[in-house]
């Protein structure tokens, strides 16, 4: 190896690794339900970790007939909150994994 070059066999190692790590911690995001809340929780949208919406609970008081528009901006908010929480969780487990990419020592990272 000449001196001041990466190795690169040990540089594809590590990437290997994360690339595992990463995909592994990926899954179990998916795996995780956040619900999500608007109008003091007379509506709720449950999202997967990996964003899909997968339940919505609609409070019987919250089902006026006449005005079924703020239901459907409740609807909407409930999941605003909820992707955002799922946002905010990836972020927390995904960060500490993505910035260790920078530390394989390939230019610009």
């Amino acid at each position: 190896m000449t001196e001041g070059m990466p190795d690169i066999s040990g540089l594809l190692a590590q990437a290997q690794q994360m690339q595992a790590q990463l995909a592994a911690t990926q899954e179990q995001l998916a795996l995780e339900k956040i619900t999500g809340a608007a109008g003091g929780g007379l509506v709720q949208a449950t999202v997967t970790g990996a964003g899909e919406l997968v339940g919505v609970t609609i409070a019987p008081e919250a089902a006026d007939p006449d005005d079924t528009e703020t239901l459907a901006d409740l609807v909407l908010a409930a999941y605003r909150d909820a992707s955002n929480q799922v946002a905010q969780r990836q972020s927390e487990v995904m960060d500490p994994l993505t910035q260790g990419l920078g530390g394989l020592g390939l230019p610009g990272m």
